[in-house]
């Protein structure tokens, strides 16, 4: 199936890398709003964010918060289903890496 008509919503695994290369994991949920436009709920490391996310074709991107601080991250749909990206927070230098993988 192509990556266009699979449903992005659902609960997804996380693994990430933070800045400083230690690794992460834990539990993402999408939840959609619209056919482009949804909520997603993060529970890694400890912590949450919560944002709000937006597909066109095969690129899916999120702004969110995690307690006072605001972040993006964008990713590439794959075939399979999962998600691969980078993020970042602001006023920090540099990336963190991060794949969604449904559950």
């Amino acid at each position: 199936m192509p990556a266009a008509a699979q449903s992005i919503g659902g609960t997804y695994t996380v693994i990430g890398t933070n800045f400083d290369g230690s690794k992460y994991g834990g539990e993402a949920t999408i939840t959609l709003t619209s056919d482009t436009t949804c909520t997603i709920h993060w529970e890694t490391g400890g912590s949450t964010s919560d944002g709000i996310c937006m597909r066109n074709d095969n690129a899916f991107s999120a702004g969110y918060a995690m307690g006072k601080e605001i972040g993006l991250v964008v990713y590439k749909i794959e075939k399979d289903g999962s998600l691969h990206g980078l993020w970042t927070i602001a006023g920090q230098n540099g990336n963190g890496t991060e794949v969604l993988t449904p559950k």
